[in-house]
């Protein structure tokens, strides 16, 4: 990556916290000594969450682009896909307008609106489910997205449709369940406490009440990717480092020609999220020899670095042999079929999650990757990589593809009077 503009991306904020929501309505005062360190506890930061004030837990909601892209990865995310079941164009629109409103508060440390849990009247519904009252903002980003099939003739959109905006292919070896693919909608909450994420995506989700349904969700922990260069390389649940040659938010050509949408449309600036829920087959897995694993990787397991190196961040030897018993990083291996050399110079930028879902008939963990990869162009970044992948991927053994979505994220917002959608909605007209 050498050569890369990797200019940071500045954080920071002042936004009121939760916390000192709290604080000034005196919650917690006259606590004895063991309800004092539950009151701590309960202000304090939460598991996975770094410590620090306020400032340095708040992500800048307006900009050019949406945040939870190119945002220093948090550690959890809670993802739902929504189908819209009015068919009225202005409903869908104010509900737009009321889920940006509500995600900016939030995002701030707020309730997503004044008062709209704990100083709800008794005799009120809240429009604020209140369990994240207390805590701090964690870095939360929400991150919004339209399906291909809310461009059909129920909201006149149709005409706006982005060309590459279609159902992702089936790829060789997919064993698609459609209870938990696609959908109109799509809220990807991201923060590093999961209640936070959590709290965010139900809440919206109780905004649109008789707007919107909820088709699926998925929960993920223990971020498998790293968007920064001030991030390490986290591991999946493989055992192996993942994503190290993922692309950076600081290497700014590569991401804005791999990532960002050049187009003049209303979809400018704005970036393609391909989801695909992989389970993991953890039994077969855990019975190969460290060789084996690390020949379905081409990387080593301890360090992360490519076969026959030294460092996770050695270039891989791909025109080097084990004299005449083959190419030293195998012809089926993962980091070979993936890499941008072996598909045309594409790219992508991973955001996916570890996810457990208990087990299933055999005992068998239900467990394994939520990937998310957002792209410019779907068809160049990320089918071509896919198709590669499930043709020859010696890992296809291990895994198997249960999900499949694609969702247009539109671009970020330039100011508070600003919500998501404006641009197409004002120009499918």
């Amino acid at each position: 990556m050498s050569g890369d503009n990797k200019d940071r991306k500045n954080t920071g904020g002042r936004p009121l916290s939760r916390r000192g929501f709290l604080a000034g309505a005196g919650i917690g005062a006259g606590l004895g000594a063991a309800g004092a360190v539950g009151a701590d506890r309960f202000l304090g930061p939460r598991d996975g969450e770094p410590a620090g004030d306020g400032d340095s837990q708040t992500v800048p909601f307006n900009g050019e682009h949406q945040s939870g892209i190119t945002t220093a990865q948090q550690e959890r995310m809670y993802f739902v896909a929504l189908d819209v079941a009015t068919d009225s164009r202005d409903e869908l629109r104010d509900l737009l307008r009321t889920w940006t409103v509500m995600a900016r508060r939030m995002s701030q440390g707020l309730e997503a609106e004044p008062d709209g849990s704990v100083g709800v009247d008794r005799n009120a519904v809240a429009t604020d489910t209140g369990e994240a009252v207390g805590l701090r903002p964690a870095r939360l980003t929400v991150t919004v997205g339209f399906g291909p099939s809310l461009f059909d003739d129920r909201f006149g959109l149709a005409a706006a449709r982005p060309e590459e905006l279609e159902d992702l292919p089936h790829f060789a070896g997919d064993q698609i369940n459609e209870e938990i693919s696609r959908g109109d909608l799509c809220i990807q909450a991201c923060a590093d406490d999961p209640q936070v994420a959590v709290h965010a995506a139900r809440v919206l989700t109780k905004a649109g009440s008789g707007l919107v349904t909820v088709k699926w969700a998925q929960l993920g922990f223990g971020r498998t990717a790293s968007t920064s260069i001030t991030q390490g390389t986290p591991r999946n649940l493989f055992g192996f480092k993942d994503g190290t040659a993922n692309l950076k938010n600081e290497y700014t050509n590569l991401i804005n020609e791999h990532v960002w949408v050049h187009d003049g449309s209303w979809m400018d600036g704005g970036s393609y999220l391909c989801a695909r829920r992989i389970r993991m087959l953890l039994e077969n897995w855990d019975r190969q020899t460290r060789r084996e694993q690390e020949e379905v990787f081409g990387r080593t397991k301890d360090e992360g670095a490519p076969i026959g190196r030294e460092h996770e961040e050695d270039p891989m030897p791909f025109n080097e042999w084990h004299g005449t018993d083959g190419p030293l990083i195998p012809a089926h291996a993962h980091s070979r079929l993936a890499s941008a050399p072996a598909n045309d110079g594409a790219r992508m930028l991973r955001r996916g999650y570890n996810f457990v879902g208990g087990v299933d008939e055999y005992g068998h963990l239900d467990a394994g990757l939520f990937f998310i990869a957002f792209v410019a162009s779907p068809r160049d970044d990320f089918i071509a990589v896919q198709s590669n992948l499930s043709h020859h991927d010696n890992m296809n053994e291990f895994v198997r593809y249960e999900s499949s979505a694609i969702f247009a994220c539109p671009p970020g917002l330039v100011d508070d009077d600003d919500w998501w959608g404006r641009g197409l909605f004002e120009r499918a007209t």
